[in-house]
């Protein structure tokens, strides 16, 4: 995994990063709120890893990486994000999905999941689902197929976003600190590991896509 974190995730995110700092966090993050699925456990870690690293230079400020301020964009990049899955399901609605969906590699069933939460929840949902891998990515589409009201929703989003980016900014900070002694440790296995990762990757996306072979055959 680590050598799958050095050779593709970090020269993605350093490119991102790199270029316009903190909105590349916020763009990100506006990305995976939007229910595409690119994960928040990868965005915001690599941010707190910058944190930890005094030599890392945000591009815009020309300091250092502050903790707060990636904490902020983060939280704003969610909650805009949001808004667009918001206005999806209040004007799109599940048509929208079932026609297009599964070019963003999104599964009914995730978003079946998403809407159970809502409905047995209601509007609190939009702030502890947050804090929970794929439900927090769709939570916001039934959200808006129910129409919930938007000052709410923006409320209730904004602050479970808010911890969901302190969490996440904390442990990438910590986990960076410490990186030089992790990697060490686990170079012998980076052939294996990266072997795996690739598979994985080829198989999550086929899974993804609906298995077509499957469903030729089913059919």
């Amino acid at each position: 995994m680590l050598a799958f974190i050095d050779q593709i995730v970090i020269p993605f995110l350093n490119t991102l990063y790199g270029a316009v700092g903190y909105l590349g966090v916020m763009v990100a993050m506006a990305i995976e709120s939007a229910m595409v699925p690119l994960p928040s456990e990868l965005i915001l870690p690599y941010a707190g890893f910058l944190v930890s690293d005094a030599s890392a230079i945000e591009p815009l400020t020309g300091g250092r990486w502050e903790f707060w301020i990636v904490v902020v964009f983060a939280t704003i990049g969610n909650t805009l994000g949001s808004l667009v899955a918001y206005a999806i399901g209040a004007w799109g609605g599940r048509p929208f999905l079932e026609r297009w969906g599964k070019y963003l590699l999104i599964r009914p069933h995730e978003i079946e999941l998403a809407d159970h939460f809502f409905q047995k929840y209601g509007p609190a949902t939009a702030f502890f689902s947050r804090l929970l891998p794929i439900v927090r990515t769709f939570i916001s589409f039934p959200a808006g197929v129910a129409r919930m009201h938007l000052g709410k929703f923006i409320f209730y989003s904004t602050a479970g976003a808010f911890l969901w980016s302190i969490l996440l900014v904390f442990a990438g900070q910590q986990l960076g600190a410490r990186w030089v002694d992790i990697r060490h440790a686990l170079q012998p296995f980076d052939l294996a590991i990266a072997v795996i990762v690739v598979v994985g990757v080829v198989l999550f996306v086929w899974w993804r896509l609906g298995m077509p072979g499957r469903r030729k055959r089913a059919s």
